[in-house]
């Protein structure tokens, strides 16, 4: 499972913080970076202008065979439905297992270069994920993580693993916003909500943000804005 280069977007100024973003199923890292850095707030303003600060680190996903597709296509992990996320995990777990120790592999380089808590981890879709997996299952605590149009993969296993007596639950005083357009075509809204309930359940801070329209996208410019807003009080904050 060879994963394509990380794709980077250096600060403009002295680097304090580091981003690790991850795209969604059938897309990759420059695709992404390329049309979240043209979505704007209700200031017009682009992410790189308003954290000349932050390092951008923009992992890609390796192309491999979709079961329900029948072709090579480019995914964190393979899996037989994204409308219902909870089945067939057995054919989710290969592939999630090896993306999350990649982007856990990439939170620990950043973290030498600025620590910990300056990084913060986000997702949409499939990146969600495996985002909140990676956090969840390595105990971490990073300075925040934001989950647009996401689920809880293997919820059943992992939500009751965080009891099991000595685990590191360093992660559950990590910040969290996640956002979910209800008129998402890709996800269904209802996933998004079933993330925020669980993760609330295990006691983390969530800030949930839904809109009517947006599609499997942030939506613009609120949704963008609420973005803004939580990456700025990361960077105050640490």
């Amino acid at each position: 499972m060879a994963h394509h280069p990380t794709y980077v977007v250096p600060p403009t100024e002295p680097h304090t913080h580091t981003i690790i973003f991850l795209h969604g199923r059938g897309s990759d890292a420059t695709t992404f970076c390329s049309e979240l850095f043209e979505s704007q707030d209700s200031s017009s303003r682009l992410l790189t202008d308003i954290f000349p600060s932050i390092r951008w680190v923009f992992p890609c996903a390796p192309k491999t065979h979709a079961k329900t597709e029948k072709e090579e296509m480019s995914q964190w992990f393979d899996m037989s439905s994204v409308q219902s996320p909870q089945e067939e995990l057995e054919v989710q777990k290969p592939g999630l297992w090896e993306s999350m120790t990649m982007t856990l592999g990439i939170i620990n380089e950043e973290a030498d270069i600025v620590g910990l808590g300056n990084v913060l981890v986000a997702g949409i879709s499939q990146g969600c994920a495996v985002s909140i997996f990676t956090l969840l299952e390595s105990g971490l605590q990073v300075g925040g993580f934001i989950g647009l149009s996401g689920w809880l993969p293997l919820a059943e296993e992992i939500v009751p693993l965080m009891d099991v007596p000595g685990r590191t639950k360093d992660v559950l005083s990590t910040p969290v916003l996640l956002q979910h357009c209800e008129d998402d075509p890709v996800v269904p809204f209802g996933q998004g909500q079933k993330l925020r309930d669980e993760l609330k359940k295990l006691g983390m801070a969530v800030e949930w943000q839904s809109f009517r329209q947006g599609g499997h996208w942030l939506n613009e410019p609120d949704g963008m804005g609420g973005m803004v807003k939580f990456i700025q009080d990361f960077v105050k904050a640490s």
